[in-house]
């Protein structure tokens, strides 16, 4: 998991990647964002991304910083997105490493960030909008067409033809479900040679959506009632939006008190603003029933929007209210703060509504730690800390092996990629007994050939 990056070499002697992501978690997965790319001597033409989620873009200004100079594809909403999430983990790493140098919790006696903000807008200036549909050249003798994968708003899967031997190749990025409270579904894979899929949810079937939905509402209403602070650590991209349409549904049907609801963080604030464009100018993406709902499906008369260091930092005194912040896996960010603020009190909550990379805080805290390491101190867990997985818009494995038999036709084989080692055998051994296809599981580092 994390850290997505895929790249494919052609006979013809070029190569693109696709993705090029973070790693997160455990300190030897992230040690390995400064090791700089073992691309075989060379540099990639280009970079197709799937989405604008940080284990998937976060690596691209240190990419650029390492002298790739080249275009990076991707759809003009995934373009939009990926500028404000390169921005803010570029403010982040830099806040972040200064903050350490001043505290002095760094192992390092001079710790800097992988990569600055000029980085990041060099990366930025790569960006290259390709609409759905639509051939484009990722390297010589090779064309890529991007389609819908309804993960987060311009989320893709990526087609890839070499034109020299007809061979085709399909990556599903982060495959979304069709249950997408604001997405439309994904669209089913075209025709290719081998498909590489991730296997995030590959052991796993989501919960009945309602039973969740329902066990949020007791949660919430439960803490508040008791004066406490729900802390919901939340990806800024597409969760955020989420969260904001289901609290709203919750308080309209008078299934949770109506408090204030503070959204603190900003990149999850300006994403917001690239979600509210779409629905108000009716995006194909955007289902129909949003489109008809406009943007008061994510607006909320209570919600607050904490813009500013001091605004985040007086949502610390606790009471009755509602945090929705970034990161999502509670691995920085301004959550990390109020964690360590509110965790140490049996009154509050922290509802984890997300995928949870083993090593990271959010994790720890999924498998019951009673204490947790932040900023350089040992925080106490006293407060109420539970799951909903109804959130989550990755498709589980039922739905994944569902995608792979709605295809035009069967493919040659199947990869498994983005995944932990358990979810990734779990999801082989299903595909081969339902679908009586080849599965390859490749190792970190590990060369395919397709």
């Amino acid at each position: 998991m994390t850290g997505s990056k895929t790249l494919v070499r052609l006979d013809s002697g070029g190569a693109f990647l696709v993705d090029c992501g973070l790693f997160q978690g455990p300190r030897a997965l992230r040690e390995q964002n400064w090791q700089p790319l073992d691309l075989g001597g060379r540099l990639p033409t280009s970079v197709v991304l799937t989405h604008a989620h940080l284990d998937h873009c976060g690596y691209l200004p240190a990419l650029v910083r390492q002298g790739f100079s080249g275009p990076i594809h991707c759809t003009a909403n995934t373009a939009e997105l990926t500028a404000i999430v390169l921005r803010d983990s570029a403010r982040l790493q830099e806040e972040d490493a200064a903050f350490a140098a001043r505290k002095g919790f760094s192992r390092h006696a001079d710790p800097r960030p992988l990569y600055d903000v000029a980085d990041a807008e060099r990366a930025i200036a790569a960006l290259r909008p390709v609409p759905y549909g639509t051939d484009v050249a990722v390297a010589p003798g090779a064309v890529a067409r991007l389609h819908p994968a309804g993960h987060i708003l311009g989320s893709a899967t990526v087609h890839v033809r070499e034109e020299s031997t007809g061979r085709t190749l399909m990556f599903s990025g982060d495959l979304g479900r069709g249950s997408h409270p604001l997405l439309r579904p994904p669209t089913p894979p075209a025709a290719a040679d081998t498909l590489v899929v991730e296997s995030t949810y590959g052991n796993r079937i989501h919960g009945d959506v309602d039973d969740e939905i329902e066990e949020m509402a007791d949660i919430v209403s439960r803490t508040l009632g008791r004066g406490g602070t729900v802390v919901i650590p939340a990806f800024a991209v597409d969760r955020t939006e989420i969260l904001l349409r289901s609290l709203r549904t919750l308080q309209d049907q008078q299934r949770i008190p109506v408090a204030p609801i503070s959204v603190d963080s900003p990149m999850a604030l300006a994403a917001l603003g690239v979600y509210r464009r779409a629905i108000a100018d009716a995006d194909p993406e955007v289902n129909s029933a949003t489109i008809a709902e406009g943007t008061s499906a994510i607006d909320l008369p209570n919600a607050q929007e904490a813009t500013t260091r001091e605004e985040s930092m007086a949502l610390d005194a606790g009471g009755a209210r509602i945090i929705v912040s970034a990161s999502g896996m509670a691995s920085g960010g301004r959550v990390t703060h109020h964690l360590k603020a509110l965790l140490p009190d049996p009154a509050n909550a922290v509802l984890l509504v997300g995928f949870q990379a083993a090593g990271t805080p959010g994790r720890m805290l999924l498998d019951g730690a009673r204490e947790l390491r932040i900023h350089g101190r040992t925080v106490p867990v006293r407060a109420e800390v539970a799951e909903i997985e109804a959130f989550s818009v990755h498709a589980d494995a039922g739905e994944l092996v569902a995608w792979i038999r709605s295809a035009e036709c069967a493919p040659e084989r199947v990869v498994l990629n983005h995944g932990e080692p358990a979810s990734t055998a779990a999801l082989a051994e299903r595909i081969s007994r339902e679908l009586g296809l080849t599965v390859v599981l490749p190792h970190l580092g590990e060369e395919v050939l397709v």
